[in-house]
């Protein structure tokens, strides 16, 4: 398969995910926001990408540099100095700073962060290999859970530069189904 072949088969994957994820949040009275580092938009793009998405996905923060992770979201900037933006707590931070984020009045504690954050490549960055992400889902109360919960995953992802950000992509939406049944037919 080439390059453009297997990014193609990873979008219309992550499509099928994003619709039922927008139709199961709409049915639940939830909104989605994202916090995104590597993917730089991706993630927001396959909320987009669906007709109707506005009534669910808010928006996304990219927030590529290390001090936007702390001045727009809100991120420990301690801990950022400590252990850099590849680390699963800043994935955490940055899912439940988004939640809080894009939170109104209306929808009270009502939305759902996601975020991503990782080496997309091709070089390693320091110590941290290309393809080491973490990615984050932060679910509000009633949804699975009594409370809000928040997790982080790390993924080893391999192959190009555009693959990785892809799969992380991917892998963000998989949790949210691991996670919920935001995704159940």
């Amino acid at each position: 398969m080439t390059m453009s072949g297997a990014v193609s088969e990873i979008q219309t994957r992550c499509d099928v995910l994003a619709a039922r994820m927008l139709a199961g949040a709409k049915a639940h009275g939830l909104k989605i926001a994202a916090a995104e580092s590597l993917t730089g938009g991706l993630l927001a793009d396959a909320f987009i990408r669906i007709p109707g998405a506005s009534e669910v996905f808010l928006g996304s923060a990219v927030t590529y540099d290390i001090k936007a992770k702390a001045s727009v979201l809100g991120v420990d900037a301690d801990l950022l100095q400590r252990e850099g933006a590849v680390h699963p707590e800043v994935a955490r931070q940055m899912a439940l700073r988004t939640s809080r984020l894009y939170r109104q009045p209306q929808y009270g504690d009502r939305v759902l962060g996601l975020a991503t954050t990782g080496v997309a490549g091709p070089g390693p960055d320091g110590d941290k290999p290309a393809g080491l992400v973490y990615i984050a889902v932060s679910v509000p109360a009633g949804i699975g859970a009594d409370t809000r919960r928040t997790v982080a995953a790390r993924l080893l992802l391999s192959g190009s530069r555009e693959e990785v950000r892809h799969l992380t992509v991917l892998n963000a939406l998989q949790l949210v189904t691991q996670l919920t049944t935001l995704t159940e037919e």
